[in-house]
């Protein structure tokens, strides 16, 4: 099983165009007016009035980006050599360079044409194109962008009005609501697919995403190459989510969306200060283990302790066990760190730790974490 972040690369031109001639029923004969048009009205979907709400925010993005390319597989030595350069007809010595294509997805979520999406649909890209579902192609700016919770923030370069995207509360969503995705999949624009909210909390963690601070809300909603940085919609159409990733091989039915709460307090950091900070403690963690080596249950490995961190100041070893953050217990590594994320830099943080089967009382104050390279 595999997960891939949900954006893709279009390929030049489609292969087959499908056509299909719906049927449209006649009227019959003796039925009055009103009541052929009642049943019309009894046959309308929850799901058309949700993305008619919603929908005329969501945007296409497009990115272009150059990178550098060695030539032909040859030696340094010999694309370095002018005369081999010259016998062969090769032009002066240096990468030559491409254009890489991209395209996602993303929402208008400000009047004054900001737009929110996924980090890795923009990120290192020269130029933003968005797509309005009214045919208009606006050129955009990046904002900002956070590489840890894989968001960002784009503003549209030009004169509006805009329309807006309603934004939810992804606290209140329960497992079973209603669960609508919309995008743009492999550049076909305005796609809508329904299912229902499978899970809460999916740390990033437990899919293998170890360079993502995530806990992801999980659908059964068809999401696909291209719907990254879309809408995960509630019945009312107002966005609970952001589309980000989905399983890729047999057995579909994965999808997971950024909670729009997580995603709205990003977007008001960058839009402040142009970056996210995040909260560290300074330790590695793992799986707590049986004396068969198998991940046992409840409790986190302090498994490396990172010196005059935060987590040393405060007293923790290598070879604790944190069994309770915030006076919450803990079920392994990635509760901790959910905890971790959610506190506050520069504040006590309550932590419980069984130490050679001792339990006892430890406070760290988590620091801001040190990154490299922008984002």
């Amino acid at each position: 099983m595999s997960f891939h972040r949900a954006v893709s690369f279009p390929v030049a031109g489609l292969a087959a165009a499908l056509g299909v001639a719906a049927a449209l029923p006649l009227p019959l004969a003796g039925v009055p007016a009103h009541a052929a048009a009642s049943a019309a009205l009894s046959r309308s979907s929850f799901v058309a009035e949700a993305v008619r709400r919603a929908g005329p925010a969501v945007v296409t993005i497009d990115t272009e980006r150059t990178v550098a390319v060695q030539g032909g597989g040859l030696p340094r030595g010999l694309l370095s050599d002018p005369l081999f350069r010259q016998f062969f007809g090769l032009p002066q010595a240096g990468p030559s360079q491409r254009t890489e294509r991209g395209q996602g997805s993303g929402f208008i979520f400000q009047a004054d044409g900001l737009i929110l999406t996924n980090a890795h649909v923009v990120e290192r890209s020269d130029k933003v194109t968005v797509g309005l579902q009214n045919g208009r192609r606006v050129e955009g700016q990046v904002v900002g962008l956070d590489r840890l919770t894989d968001l960002a923030v784009v503003r549209l370069n030009g004169g509006g009005p805009w329309p807006v995207a309603p934004l939810g509360n992804s606290d209140s969503l329960q497992v079973g609501d209603w669960a609508i995705a919309v995008g743009n999949p492999y550049g076909l624009d305005n796609t809508v697919t329904l299912g229902i909210v499978s899970s809460l909390n999916r740390n990033a963690t437990k899919l293998g995403i170890t360079d993502k601070r995530l806990d992801l809300i999980q659908t059964d909603a068809a999401i696909n190459p291209g719907n990254s940085g879309g809408p995960l919609l509630n019945a009312d159409g107002e966005v609970v989510g952001i589309n980000t990733l989905v399983r890729t091989g047999p057995g579909a039915g994965l999808g997971f969306a950024i909670p729009i709460n997580r995603a709205r307090n990003i977007a008001g950091q960058l839009l402040s200060t142009g970056r996210v900070s995040h909260p560290m403690i300074g330790v590695g963690l793992d799986n707590v283990r049986d004396t068969s080596g198998n991940p046992a249950q409840g409790g986190a490995l302090v498994s490396a302790v990172q010196p005059g961190g935060p987590a040393e100041r405060a007293g923790l070893r290598r070879g604790d066990v944190i069994v309770a953050v915030g006076g919450r217990g803990v079920g392994g590594p990635a509760d901790v760190v959910t905890a971790v994320e959610r506190a506050a830099i520069g504040r006590p943080l309550d932590l419980t730790i069984n130490r050679n089967g001792n339990r006892q009382d430890l406070q760290v104050i988590p620091a801001e974490m040190v990154r490299r390279g922008p984002g």
